[in-house]
């Protein structure tokens, strides 16, 4: 039976229902089954193998076939030439890091990044490794270009940044990295490829934390990085091969199940997040309502070229009250639930204190204190009237 392919030529959401599917060859199920093997079976002669290679199926650490299935949807959606899949959002960045920097290299990195990137640069690479890092406010590319050195290899931006919501200009980011011989790589977790893709404005490399948006259920882990098969192949055997940081076949199988509805659920995301922003925002007893959606937003302009279809589902706000006031309103909340992680179907709440070591990088008005929200795809009047009354209990409304 022909293998059946969707180019380019098809919508974002054809792609996502059909990039990497097709129908099994032995039991003739529409869906691909997951396989959880963790060897396959070796050809006749195997004493001419690459045991570090990934150009075949050996063992799952070399790659399985629920993960190759997973990588070919991703690079569609993404507008990439290749991808690779590893156990988490964090092995993703680290396993670019890892595998495309050496001693004396020198990196520029927002200075409003996932906690992990914030460790990895300034800490764990430039101290273990001897790596140079520089943290930029790069929502103004003449920063970026003001901390190029001779031996800048690598700029990594987060946009929007976690959790301030900072939007970077990638087009003009990319061009800098490219005037200079660098490499730029972006993490889009909070956007998703649905929002936007960091490659078709210019970028090198997206990375992805497939356990948020991608996946979108709240149940399986993994990371992607999007970019160009000579990189992706060096990454392959340094971080999945010779690190280990292979994804497992049932996690590859569950956001490969996931992603298919990520258009559908976008869509809901998006708006959710819009209104529940407006709503904040129209509140006296609300501080701050940080979202790129609002024309208040800073990046607002940039977030509207280069986040065409919407904003995300991800904002921070801030109340008019201490600290206990803050932990209290999350307590009365229904809808909404108070845990890490966002981009998942239900609306999730963290409050952020006011001791957060990277607290000097942030805005003033998240000094106080804030919460980051993630908006869920529930019907908004509920979402909208969950927040109301919990305002109401604390006294705010």
């Amino acid at each position: 039976m022909k293998k059946r392919t969707y180019g380019n030529e098809y919508g974002f959401q054809t792609r996502a229902v059909h990039t990497g599917n097709d129908v099994d060859q032995e039991t003739g199920a529409i869906k691909r089954p997951i396989t959880m093997a963790n060897s396959y079976e070796l050809p006749y002669d195997p004493s001419d193998l690459n045991w570090s290679s990934a150009g075949k199926s050996i063992y799952v650490r070399n790659g399985g076939s629920n993960q190759k299935y997973l990588q070919e949807k991703l690079a569609s959606l993404e507008g990439g030439e290749d991808c690779i899949v590893l156990a988490s959002g964090v092995a993703a960045l680290s396993g670019l890091f890892f595998s495309l920097l050496k001693s004396g290299d020198h990196v520029i990195f927002s200075s409003v990044t996932y906690i992990a990137v914030y460790r990895l640069f300034h800490e764990l690479l430039n101290t273990k490794f001897n790596i140079e890092t520089t943290l930029v406010d790069t929502t103004d590319p003449v920063n970026v270009e003001k901390a190029i050195r001779p031996n800048t290899k690598l700029i990594h931006i987060e946009t929007p940044g976690n959790p301030t919501l900072m939007i970077s200009d990638i087009r003009k980011i990319a061009q800098i990295a490219h005037a200079h011989e660098a490499l730029l790589s972006v993490d889009n977790t909070f956007a998703s490829p649905f929002n936007q893709r960091p490659i078709e404005l210019g970028a090198d490399f997206t990375v992805e934390s497939l356990t948020k948006y991608i996946n979108g259920h709240g149940d399986a882990q993994g990371g992607a990085i999007i970019g160009s098969t000579h990189y992706l192949n060096i990454i392959r055997e340094q971080a999945q091969i010779n690190l280990g940081g292979v994804i497992s076949p049932f996690n590859a199988w569950l956001i490969m199940r996931g992603v298919v509805t990520l258009p559908l659920r976008m869509r809901q995301h998006n708006e959710n997040a819009q209104q529940a922003a407006e709503y904040l925002e129209s509140l006296d007893c609300v501080r701050f309502v940080a979202y790129p959606g609002l024309p208040s937003h800073a990046g607002h302009g940039l977030a509207r070229e280069q986040m065409a279809p919407g904003f995300g589902g991800v904002l921070s706000f801030g109340l008019k009250a201490d600290h206990d006031t803050h932990n209290r309103f999350v307590s009365y909340l229904k809808v909404i639930t108070s845990a890490v992680s966002l981009g998942h179907d239900e609306s999730l709440i963290v409050f952020l204190g006011e001791n957060d070591e990277r607290q000097y990088l942030y805005p003033e008005v998240f000094h106080k204190g804030f919460f980051r929200f993630s908006v869920g795809i529930e019907d908004s009047k509920d979402i909208l009237g969950d927040l109301q009354q919990a305002l109401k209990k604390v006294n705010l409304l």
